[in-house]
């Protein structure tokens, strides 16, 4: 059995780890944490940041466990108004930022932040900022567990989510769900994200 609950402190490193598995191949990662030397580590630390700084912060990050507790999948939600504080938060974060980045890779990676944000809709609205499953749980239903959580409260409240995809596979899976495709992000190294956007389900 699969149960979602909202992460703590404790959890953000074992979620940033499950994050780094998941984005290992990812060629948006690739291009924002390029090469091989310690990148899971890399991976992580970049993830445990991006945690700590945004949706920890700001929404909520939602683990989907087994029944014995082990953390299969990770939901990373930003909640609306998220940008405010940003860069005090971002900046309490640097010593991993700079550890997964390097100095030189930190300006790359805050322009292509800056390329997606530039796309967000102007409305309030909660943003999926990663979502990711453990290699071993793939397959057993906890991705659309995990948004299934999310949607299901913003329906109850009314509000609207938003996130970027980058395969068909996964936009077939949002549209599922109730999102719609606005516009490609041109510019993304690797990828070309579809920006979707999804308003609160009738009730």
């Amino acid at each position: 059995m699969i149960s979602v609950t909202p992460a703590r402190a404790t959890d953000l490193a074992p979620a940033a780890a499950i994050l780094a598995e998941a984005f290992a191949q990812d060629p948006v990662m690739a291009a924002v944490v390029p090469g091989t030397r310690r990148r899971h580590e890399r991976l992580t630390d970049l993830f445990h940041g991006l945690l700590a700084s945004g949706p920890y912060a700001t929404g909520t990050v939602d683990l989907a466990r087994d029944a014995d507790g082990t953390i299969l999948g990770v939901a990373a939600w930003e909640g609306p108004h998220a940008e405010r504080g940003a860069l005090a938060r971002q900046a309490s974060e640097l010593p991993r930022f700079a550890r997964a980045l390097g100095w030189l890779g930190m300006p790359r990676a805050l322009s292509l932040l800056s390329r997606l944000a530039r796309h967000r809709p102007r409305a309030p609205h909660w943003y999926l900022a990663e979502i990711g499953v453990s290699a071993a749980a793939r397959g057993r239903g906890v991705g659309g567990a995990l948004l299934s959580a999310q949607l299901d409260t913003l329906d109850t409240t009314r509000q609207s989510a938003y996130l970027e995809s980058s395969t068909p596979d996964n936009r077939r899976l949002y549209r599922r769900l109730g999102f719609e495709e606005l516009s490609p992000i041109e510019g993304v190294p690797g990828a070309r994200p579809v920006a979707m956007l999804r308003l609160p389900a009738a009730r």
